[in-house]
This record gives structure tokens, C-alpha cells and sequence, in this order.
């Protein structure tokens, strides 16, 4: 395996040291092989918000499992998970199942493309979509960590359509607008950015994309992989009061297993083949075990809505501790999802957040690895909490952060 590892971040190339193989996870807290158990602040990078091996989700599993693992065919539980998310999600009408967020996005710029008959799509510096070759553009996170400006491999043909402006920047996307006014098909964005450090976005900067995209018959796509269900059950289009055109959902909606959609306005996805000339499938999409997981997941969510105030405070008080010990760094959040750059504030863009300091963010990730508490491996990437995070977790982890500020 390339680097030992199959996904990049997994390498603990910025951070140093050799990479925490995971034996198995049960609520918050991870255990490794070499038996030492830490409290988690990746859950898997978001899907994991129930915490890990929820017995109603572990059991529904296992139940599916007894009745076979894929059949390339439809299945109730496709519609009743369906049902769930358009419950949560009124602004998407109509949907796609994939097996993950990478597909829902690339998925998503297809079916934009087929709808307007245009060629060109805007994103954003430090936003992360998935590693199709056509988004590989400045694209944050593992890309930021390896220290690449993009990938190999990836021909110039694929990107000459992609325009970038940088997140929060007004001027830029009206500079685009102008100079390619009538070939823009879709604006894509995560519209809470969480692939360059957590970055939010400025007040008023989602209902800017809003209004230019409508006025120029835009499709504006939010990529919610990382915010759906996790603001909230409406996601950030409920938690911003936007409505996109688009939504691209994850791995959250499986529960954790490997699973994505993209889905929104009925005249738009219906587009999509069979009903439309734009082309995509998938054998495992909307497979059985991984609708059952997500059923659970989601199920349970709606039950216990006041969770989500609960890990919001929590995520408070951790950041508030982050602000006591690193008075010098910048500390952002939204609801439960939380990142600190050791730089000078604001970090409002992929500019600002490369100005962090990579070599304390090591120290700081090895200081807070070596007593127990796993964060994400890289400063370009955020940190989650879960509805399993119980006080003494969040106390403990607050200790561990205010005594590294002493020592760092």
C-alpha cells in the first residue's frame, strides 16, 4: 500500500510518527492494536456522530446481513431511508444513491452540466469534493497535508472548465460571472468549509452564491458531506436558511459504511437516467446493509434532536480550552465541528490557513496523541464530536489541552 495506508491523512505525514493502527471503537473512544485507548475527535471524519458500534445500529446490521449483502436490484429500504432524508432535507425532492461523497459531487457537476448545456463550474480554493480529476483543483485536506497544489495524473483537458476563486471572496466569483456569464453550469462549495481547517463562511457569502447563481441560471450545489445531519437534521441549507439547487450528502447517511447521494430540485435530477439522457450507476448503490445502517442512524437522530445542543456546548468548552492555552492561535467552530490554526486570526480562507505553524501543530497533535486524546492528524483537516462524548471525556480532553499550552 502506498505509504502503508489507504487514504493520505492515514500516512501521519504533517504530524510525525508512526500511524495508530485501530483494533475496534466502541462509543468515543478508539482502541489500538498496541492496546492503548484514546477519547476520538475524528469519528471517522463525521459519519460517526452516534459514536461507534451504536447497539441499534450494530444489530440492525447484523440482522441485514443474514439476509444477503448486495443484490443489484431495489430494495424497500432504499425508499424508507429516502423518505428520512427528504423528511430532514425538504429541498431535496428528488435523489441518487452512490457509495460515497466523492461520487455524489462528481455525480452532482454531471447532471448540472446536462441541465443547463453548459461547460464551466466554479470552486472554491480549500474545498475538497471528492478526488475526481476534474475537481483536483487546490482542493484542500490531503492534497494541503502532502504539500501538492493538485495530483499527477490529472490531465489539463479535465480541469480548463474548472474556474477557483477563493472562499469568501465576493469579488472574485462576480469577476467569473462576468467574464464567463452565459457558460457557467453549476457553483460548488462545502458551505461550511472543512478540507483547509474548519473555515466558516462570511455573513451574507452563502446568500451572495444564492442570488448569482439565480440571477445567471446557475445550478448552486452545496457539497454536504461533511455538514449533513451534522449542523443539524437539515444540514447547513437549514442551519444558513439557503436552499441550493444540489445537495451532496455521505457517509453519514450509511451509518458509517461506505455511502453517498446527490439529490435536489425534481426538474433538475430528473435529468438523471433512466428519466434523462445524463448517464450514472452503481451496483452497491443504495445496497441493503448500508440503508439499514443508515435507517438506524438517522432514526435515532430524529429521536434525540436535543443531542445536537449537547454536542455543541461540549465542542464550546473544548474550544474554549483551546483559546485559554493558545491564546496566540485561532480557534474556529460551528455547532459541534472545530478546528485551531496556530496563526494569527482571521483564517477566513485557503490562504489564511496555510499560513499556520505546521511544526507546533505537531507537537500539539503528538502532546494530545501521547495522553489519550486522537485528533485529526493534520492541521488542514477538523475535528468532530459525538453524541457518545460524555463529560468526563470532554473534562479530560480540556485538562490534556490546557496542560499542552503550558508545555508547548
Amino acid at each position: 500500500m502506498p505509504g502503508g495506508v489507504n487514504s493520505p491523512v492515514r500516512a501521519f505525514l504533517q504530524v510525525g510518527g508512526v500511524p495508530i493502527f485501530i483494533k475496534r471503537a466502541e462509543g468515543a473512544h478508539l482502541f489500538d492494536e498496541d492496546g492503548n485507548e484514546y477519547i476520538d475527535y475524528v469519528n471517522s471524519w463525521g459519519p460517526s456522530i452516534l459514536g461507534h458500534a451504536n447497539p441499534k445500529v450494530v444489530e440492525a446490521v447484523r440482522k441485514a446481513a443474514l439476509d444477503g449483502f448486495t443484490f443489484g436490484a431495489p430494495t424497500r429500504k432504499e425508499n424508507e431511508l429516502a423518505s428520512l432524508i427528504a423528511a430532514a432535507m425538504p429541498d431535496i425532492k428528488m435523489m441518487r444513491f452512490v457509495n460515497s461523497g466523492t461520487e455524489a459531487a462528481m455525480s452532482a457537476i454531471r447532471v448540472a452540466r446536462g441541465y443547463t448545456g453548459r461547460e464551466y463550474i466554479v470552486k472554491f480554493n480549500g474545498c475538497y469534493h471528492g478526488h475526481s480529476d476534474g475537481l483536483l483543483i487546490k482542493a484542500g485536506s490531503g492534497v494541503m497535508t502532502a504539500s501538492k497544489p493538485g495530483s499527477a495524473g490529472v490531465l489539463k483537458s479535465y480541469t480548463k472548465t474548472t474556474l477557483q476563486a477563493d472562499y469568501n471572496n465576493k469579488e472574485q466569483v462576480r469577476e467569473l460571472f462576468k467574464k464567463y456569464k452565459e457558460k457557467i453550469a453549476a457553483v460548488i462549495i462545502e458551505p461550511v468549509a472543512a478540507n483547509m481547517g474548519l473555515v466558516a463562511p462570511e455573513v451574507g457569502f452563502l446568500e451572495f452564491l444564492r442570488d448569482i447563481t439565480y440571477e445567471n441560471e446557475t445550478v448552486l450545489i452545496f457539497d454536504e458531506v461533511i455538514t449533513g445531519f451534522r449542523l443539524g437534521l437539515g444540514g447547513a441549507s437549514e442551519y444558513y436558511h439557503i436552499s441550493p439547487d444540489l445537495i451532496c450528502l455521505g457517509k453519514i447517511i450509511g451509518g458509517g459504511l461506505p455511502m453517498g447521494l446527490y439529490g435536489g430540485k425534481k426538474c433538475i435530477m430528473e435529468q438523471v437516467a433512466p428519466l434523462g439522457d445524463v448517464y450514472q450507476a452503481g451496483t452497491l448503490s443504495g445496497n441493503p446493509i448500508a440503508t439499514t445502517a443508515g435507517i438506524a442512524t438517522l432514526k435515532q437522530l430524529f429521536e434525540h434532536k436535543e443531542k445536537y445542543q449537547e454536542m455543541e456546548e461540549n465542542a464550546v468548552q473544548i474550544t474554549d480550552a483551546l483559546k485559554t492555552a493558545y491564546p496566540y492561535a485561532t480557534v474556529n467552530r460551528v455547532g459541534s465541528l472545530y478546528s485551531i490554526f496556530f496563526t494569527k486570526g482571521p483564517v477566513m480562507d485557503y490562504a489564511t490557513a496555510n499560513t499556520s505553524d505546521l511544526i507546533l501543530f505537531r507537537r500539539y497533535f503528538q502532546y494530545l496523541l501521547g495522553r489519550g486524546i486522537y485528533v485529526a492528524p493534520s492541521q488542514f483537516e477538523i475535528n468532530f464530536l459525538s453524541m457518545a462524548h460524555s463529560k468526563e471525556d470532554i473534562n479530560q480532553t480540556c485538562h490534556v489541552i490546557l496542560e499542552s499550552g503550558k508545555e508547548l
